[in-house]
């Protein structure tokens, strides 16, 4: 089964391709200008060119459904959904914070925690076992301060993503590891993704919406007088 991977939700662009849950090809560009309008379809063909195969034979589209940068997600969702009522495939999505964790499991951590930079002490996380890659704690919105995360510092945990830059300032956390180049990839996304395709738990195309978690901050325009 040929997939189509978006992931779109941060300052990594990223597209993948895989057969089942072999990676074919993977396409992707940090940037700090947010470049997924204009990069993402150039690195849809891309991928495609360098798996071998053409677009309709895309069996179904897996998206990075957030939570992340607003207009990332919108674009990822669109081109997604463009796909799917195209090809006529379905259409999975996984939480993005899970494609952050994957290259740490098993790597000798109680427990991996991506941190997504927000505004200001913001930050998106959750918190998985770094064994296992189960939930301990759901997605949030977290602000960050002295006390966040203390209940582990027993544990051997490893922060990762944009967002651990802030933490390391901050955390009381002396023996935490942080590591602050890692961003969602499309191409961790493929053992949730099949795990999903197994359960048919598949998108309702058009009532998808990506998980934002907040409510999108944007410079309001003032309401024009009505001239009557």
């Amino acid at each position: 089964m040929k997939i189509l991977y978006l992931e779109t939700s941060s300052k990594n662009c990223s597209v993948a391709i895989s057969d089942n849950e072999k990676l074919l090809c993977l396409t992707e560009e940090v940037s700090e200008n947010y470049k997924q309008s204009e990069s993402l379809h150039t690195f849809v063909e891309w991928a495609l060119e360098g798996a071998g195969i053409s677009v309709q034979d895309i069996e179904a589209v897996s998206l990075g459904k957030g939570p992340g940068s607003y207009t990332g997600l919108r674009i990822g969702s669109s081109s997604a959904k463009g796909f799917c009522y195209g090809l006529k495939v379905p259409l999975i999505a996984v939480n993005s914070l899970e494609s952050m964790i994957a290259p740490f499991l098993g790597q000798n951590y109680d427990l991996v925690i991506p941190l997504v930079d927000a505004r200001r002490m913001e930050v998106y996380t959750a918190v998985y076992d770094g064994k296992t890659g189960n939930e301990v704690s759901g997605t949030e919105a977290k602000i960050l301060d002295e006390t966040s995360f203390t209940e582990f510092k027993n544990k051997k945990v490893i922060f990762v993503g944009d967002g651990a830059l802030k933490a390391r300032e901050i955390l009381q956390l002396p023996d935490a590891e942080f590591n602050a180049g890692i961003y969602p990839s499309a191409q961790y996304l493929i053992k949730k993704t099949m795990e999903k395709i197994r359960d048919k738990a598949f998108e309702d195309i058009a009532y998808f919406e990506p998980f934002y978690l907040k409510d999108f901050h944007g410079v309001k325009k003032k309401k024009s007088q009505d001239p009557n």
